[in-house]
């Protein structure tokens, strides 16, 4: 086991799908009762556009129930979440896959128009009230696999290439080479050197969750080079169970947080691991206590859950979202009571320490 020293037990839950304020009054209600203390809010590019105001308050709404808030870029530059809508604006910015096809929704990260647009959306989280961002799994696409590698990947669009002539002298290879790779993980951590710093200039807190997938441009394999960013301040991950063949959730969910937790203590980070809470198939619901269990076991103290009553406004939601979210409530109830334990015990350890001692 990892400790991590951390004084307060972080039990987060993702929220989106609702903009109705009287709607929000009640589900923040209904997420204290449910033992959190953290709401993730998705802060998508229509959100900023349709929805400003009305997110000023949610977050006012939120806080006011004695939550805190991270602000999600939901899809930003497009999946996981929305589609990049800020190609719209900008159609030489897209994503270029190795065969020539240009991906319809996800923006490249070397574009500065790009940049200069994260850079507008952070002064919008700014003027909403976020105090601390949810980089939500930065990565680069791939659309077809060759023994574990990406065969047609992103990105390969002019300006992509002329970087990589740049920084190795010669053309980018259509193959995906250890060059490539590494180019592709340069592209991703420079993006967000650029745009943490910004934030970070701005007082914001930046918070980062990777894949655990080996095929994308960031993952816990080179997750070295972001988290020794000096504006990064929490490196996260999100190990879902559902879809791996055979695993034990405790295992698989015990195992990535240990190496999450490695990481961020080599590198002096504050660490965020979640839980899956979505897609649960009925009578699967126990496996997220199993789950949340092996995250707190192997050292986590933030622990967080996608998402609010199973995702139950989305199709990925789970079958059963009553009985998952009564599980997900039972999951950190049960954390929160173990927290309060260890910290009970700490200080009676530290009582009888300073009280033998005085008799000696």
């Amino acid at each position: 086991m990892i400790k991590q020293n951390e004084s307060k037990l972080v039990k987060g839950v993702a929220y989106h799908g609702n903009r109705i304020l009287r709607h929000v009054e009640t589900d923040m209600r209904g997420i204290v009762k449910h033992h959190f203390n953290l709401v993730v809010h998705m802060f998508s590019h229509n959100d900023w556009d349709r929805h400003l105001k009305i997110m000023k308050e949610i977050v006012q709404i939120t806080e006011g129930h004695g939550l805190d808030v991270w602000i999600d870029n939901w899809g930003l530059g497009g999946p996981p979440g929305d589609k990049s809508h800020f190609l719209a604006y900008s159609p030489g910015s897209h994503q270029v896959y190795s065969d020539g096809t240009v991906d319809p929704v996800r923006s490249c990260l070397n574009s500065p128009d790009f940049r200069k647009f994260t850079r507008e959306w952070i002064d919008a989280v700014k003027e909403i009230g976020g105090k601390s961002i949810f980089w939500d799994e930065p990565h680069l696409a791939a659309k077809s696999l060759d023994n574990g590698k990406p065969k047609d990947w992103t990105c390969f669009c002019e300006r992509c290439k002329l970087l990589f002539l740049e920084q190795y002298g010669k053309p980018m290879p259509t193959q995906f080479t250890k060059e490539v790779e590494s180019f592709r993980v340069w592209s991703v951590v420079d993006y967000f050197r650029e745009v943490t710093k910004y934030s970070k200039d701005k007082h914001m807190e930046n918070i980062v969750c990777v894949m655990l997938g080996a095929t994308f441009g960031i993952n816990l394999a080179t997750i070295d080079e972001i988290a020794s960013l000096d504006t990064v301040d929490n490196i996260g991950s999100d190990p879902y169970w559902l879809g791996e063949e055979k695993v034990s959730p405790y295992e698989f969910v015990y195992k990535a947080t240990a190496k999450n937790l490695r990481i961020c203590e080599q590198y002096n980070k504050r660490h965020n691991i979640w839980i899956q809470g979505y897609a649960t198939p009925s009578g699967r619901e126990e496996e997220i206590v199993s789950a949340t269990d092996a995250a707190y076991d192997a050292g986590a103290r933030t622990i967080l859950v996608w998402g609010y009553r199973g995702s139950e406004s989305n199709d990925y939601r789970a079958e059963n979202p009553d009985m998952t979210w009564k599980t997900v409530g039972d999951a950190m109830l049960r954390i929160t009571e173990r927290h309060r334990e260890e910290k009970r015990q700490q200080s009676l350890a530290a009582v009888i320490n300073d009280s033998n001692s005085s008799d000696n």
